[in-house]
């Protein structure tokens, strides 16, 4: 009985390690295609994966279309998928239109829901104005609530300019509201006088607040 050659040991050997070199890489091509990757080779899979990787990603494309992830196809769904898609995108519709939000299509809205929507837009601009924010639409509040944020903003208001606050409007104020603010902010320069700190204005001080002054006793009579 003849020996092997060395020769045809070596391909025998070379060949079990190709095979078992190539099965990872297999697995990962597999990985890759199930995935979606862009590194996918479709050649490498068998009949069986191929099918396995169609329906990976068919429900792929399903769940973006769903979820509004990307443009969907909707040549690819099924008609229960479709369906299933214009439900959640009508939905999500209907939400983004309730919290205000641009992509807000009006017109794909049910007139219940439009109602809603126009509920939310109404209480939203209320607390957008109760709040004090630039985004207050005053024309779109009703009498009562007109009358309520007038005078929520007439407090806000006052009491800015009784902290000194830069938004501080003096001509909206009341004459007694004025005549209270100008013994707040004469009280607030008088303190900053003698403390020596804050903005200090000797002009408006009176002749018996000059003497109390620290260095009144240095000045010449």
């Amino acid at each position: 009985m003849r020996r092997p050659s060395w020769a045809w040991l070596m391909y025998l050997s070379l060949s079990h390690v190709l095979l078992f070199a190539q099965i990872p890489d297999h697995r990962e091509n597999l990985a890759a295609c199930t995935s979606g990757s862009a590194i996918c080779d479709f050649a490498l899979l068998t009949q069986a994966e191929a099918i396995a990787v169609a329906a990976a990603e068919h429900q792929r494309t399903f769940l973006d279309c769903r979820n509004g992830v990307g443009s969907c196809d909707y040549s690819k769904l099924t008609l229960p998928e479709t369906r299933a898609v214009a439900v959640a995108e009508h939905e999500r519709n209907f939400s983004d239109c309730s919290e205000g939000f641009e992509t807000c299509n009006y017109s794909k809205l049910t007139q219940r829901e439009a109602s809603s929507v126009a509920v939310a837009e109404h209480q939203r601009n209320l607390s957008s104005c109760r709040d004090g924010y630039s985004t207050c639409e005053h024309s779109k509040l009703t009498k009562p609530e007109a009358t309520a944020i007038t005078a929520a903003e007439h407090r806000r208001n006052a009491s800015g300019c009784k902290s000194g606050a830069e938004s501080c409007d003096y001509s909206k104020l009341t004459a007694a509201e004025l005549a209270a603010m100008e013994a707040v902010e004469h009280q607030r320069n008088y303190t900053a006088c003698v403390k020596g700190y804050g903005y200090c204005d000797r002009s408006r001080l009176s002749p018996s607040e000059l003497s109390t002054m620290p260095d009144a006793a240095s000045s010449p009579h």
